[in-house]
């Protein structure tokens, strides 16, 4: 429950009529109905619920009731429900007497809520709290409670429960995925600093690493005492997180199988001008056709494009225009596109609000996609100010996609995959079908099973094990071993973390899919490298890891860690004794690489040393090889952690 005492905030939601029966509904006596006002209260980076007794002598319709806001928050003090679940004990008195039955608790505190309808025919709920605490039912006589319920899913998760449809669970791990990314993407960048300050550890969770309310509120608590959280706890959260991420929660520590592979050295990569106009057209035959692809994508990669040249360009990286077609080609196919893409936003467009309201689904999209749209890239010139033509094709776009694919829909972060491609474009059909074609790509990090984040957070860790153990053990030895905090990063490709502009150059050079179509993870891999000095030798934690690399936002030079990761390819593909799983990521052929001898107990370069808690267990699910199919192969990393894990001396 919330410390007694003055209490101000910004009002989310407020009802008057809110009745508390304290006869149990076994009498009609007006005395047994207590009138009062429910709120739900915002201040820094909390939230609160609190039921306030109204004044009798005013009536619960009263006007000035309404207005003295400040003056009820002196009368209420926190109020100790002892009572267990199911019980029927006299309700506590007020400490100063003038308010029996109001209270005020904390979300942090909410367990469940129960809801029903039944007796008179309006709708109440119950407050469970955590240690078994309930309050009294509050009866909604004048207004449904489902507002309610919509203003407390800003702040916690809630969803039925399996047992009993009519109680709401907080902090589900089924809740939507949708909401997941409503929580990763929120967070207003200039109210971080401030957060930071008060709370540290709670305004890194909310601005940047929490997947779930289930994580943040799980990690969360008033104690500071309770801010660092066991390895075990640490698995439980990220396992529910995300579906079939397993984390090594054994109490003894496991071995698994690393060998020594010298890795030579790194090549120094220089990076060329972008690819110009000139360059391009020379590269195009009479009709239209592009010349020598592979040498194009080659210096793509090595250098981006002119920003004059993307809008062609993108096109074909994309996969919208195909690399082999001629100009008429591409033109038909623009009309045939146009044609397809208003067909189908037509199909939205013309559902009525009655429609409308029967369907649930459309009605959820549109309202995530408005709510989305509003917060999307508002500081570039090409969205901002209110009746944006931008914001209105972006709001198009979308709705446009969920009819292209309906079983995905809408999820939050998209609209950032889309910004970028409208801003290019210039253009409603052309847009569109560029977005399609790169959603194709990203459709696994958006699917409600999220097997595209596990994958890629598991060959992460793979690559950043196979460059820097010593790293990688650190890591592990503060609770971050898997890699959370690159989350958002493999969400959105990198989208909040670099500058709107570098975010073109870094996308197209992504787009050419060279060296491998996972170099991004070797960009993950370059931004980590430069940060693990900083990390290590400030014996970061796991609070001071997550708050450092929220912090780099804006503030990563795109064409080094371009150039770093590049080197960091080159390096790798020269190796010869490359583990099979890494080959899979790099997309190298076994043709290509020699595996190293799997008998290394004649090796006088290794040691046993006890693999940390916090590593990746795969044999606790369906057996994925780095590149995700299933793979029973020994030479699988991460391996089981009942073998000998065998490391440099």
């Amino acid at each position: 429950m919330a410390a007694a005492g003055v209490v101000s905030g910004k009002i989310i939601y407020e009802q008057e009529g809110v009745y508390i029966h304290s006869s149990c509904g076994k009498t009609n006596d007006q005395d047994s109905l207590i009138s009062g006002i429910l709120r739900v209260l915002e201040k820094d980076s909390s939230s609160v619920v609190e039921w306030t007794q109204a004044p009798k002598e005013r009536g619960h319709r009263g006007s000035e009731h309404l207005n003295s806001y400040e003056a009820e928050w002196d009368m209420v003090n926190t109020v100790s429900f002892k009572r267990k679940p199911h019980t029927n004990g006299d309700a506590p008195s007020h400490r100063n007497g003038k308010s029996k039955w109001s209270f005020l608790f904390s979300l942090t505190d909410l367990k469940s809520i129960k809801q029903n309808k039944e007796g008179m025919g309006w709708s109440y709920l119950v407050f469970c709290l955590k240690d078994d605490v309930v309050l009294p039912a509050l009866h909604f006589h004048q207004g449904d409670s489902k507002l309610l319920i919509e203003s407390l899913e800003k702040y916690v998760v809630l969803c039925e429960s399996p047992q009993d449809k009519r109680t709401l669970l907080v902090n589900c791990q089924n809740k939507s995925l949708s909401q997941s990314f409503e929580n990763l993407l929120d967070e207003p960048a200039y109210g971080l600093i401030q957060k930071i300050k008060k709370d540290p550890y709670t305004a890194t969770m909310i601005g940047f690493s929490k997947v779930t309310n289930y994580i943040f509120d799980s990690l969360r608590g008033s104690d500071p005492s309770t801010h660092q959280r066991p390895p075990s706890e640490m698995a439980d959260f990220l396992s529910d997180a995300i579906p079939g991420l397993k984390i090594n929660q054994q109490e003894e520590p496991g071995f698994e199988v690393i060998t020594r592979i010298d890795l030579g050295e790194r090549p120094i990569v220089q990076r060329r001008e972008p690819v110009s106009l000139e360059e391009w057209t020379k590269n195009i035959d009479s009709e239209g056709r592009i010349l020598n692809v592979d040498n194009m994508k080659q210096m793509i990669f090595r250098g981006g494009l002119s920003h004059a040249l993307r809008k062609q360009a993108w096109k074909f990286l994309l996969g919208y225009f195909p690399w082999d077609s001629t100009k008429e080609e591409r033109t038909q196919l623009q009309k045939q596109k146009t044609d397809e893409y208003f067909r189908m936003k037509l199909q939205w467009k013309s559902v009525s609000q009655e429609q409308e309201k029967r369907n649930s689904r459309l009605r959820d999209y549109r309202s995530l996609i408005e709510k989305d749209v509003n917060r999307t890239d508002r500081t570039n010139k090409f969205y901002e100010g209110q009746d944006n033509p931008g914001l209105i094709l972006l709001h198009d776009i979308l709705m446009t996609y969920c009819m292209y694919d309906f079983d995905l829909g809408y999820v939050q972060g998209m609209s950032d995959l889309l910004s970028p491609l409208l801003y290019v474009m210039e253009n409603e059909v052309d847009a569109f079908w560029c977005f399609a074609s790169y959603m194709d790509q990203m459709h696994q990090n958006f699917e409600e099973q999220m097997q595209g984040m596990k994958t890629q957070l598991i060959q992460l860790s793979t690559l950043l094990r196979l460059l820097d153990n010593g790293f990688c053990s650190y890591l592990e030895s503060q609770d971050s071993g898997y890699l959370y905090f690159c989350f958002r990063w493999l969400l959105i490709r990198f989208k909040r973390e670099f500058s709107f502009l570098d975010i073109l150059r870094l996308w197209e050079v992504m787009w050419t899919e060279l060296p491998c179509k996972n170099f991004h993870l070797l960009l993950c891999c370059a931004i980590l490298e430069s940060e693990k000095q900083q990390i290590m030798e400030k014996h970061y934690g796991f609070n001071e890891i997550l708050k450092h690399i929220n912090e780099l936002s804006m503030k990563i030079d795109v064409e080094d860690i371009l150039c770093k990761a590049e080197a960091i390819s080159l390096q790798m593909v020269k190796c010869k004794e490359l583990p099979q799983a890494v080959c899979e990521i790099l997309g190298l052929q076994d043709s290509e690489v020699t595996t190293p001898d799997s008998d290394v107990g004649e090796d006088e370069n290794v040691v046993m040393t006890p693999c940390p808690t916090s590593a990746f267990q795969s044999n606790a699910l369906p057996t994925l090889s780095a590149s995700g199919t299933r793979d029973d192969s020994p030479t699988q990393i991460p391996v089981s952690s009942d073998v000998c894990r065998l490391t440099p001396a």
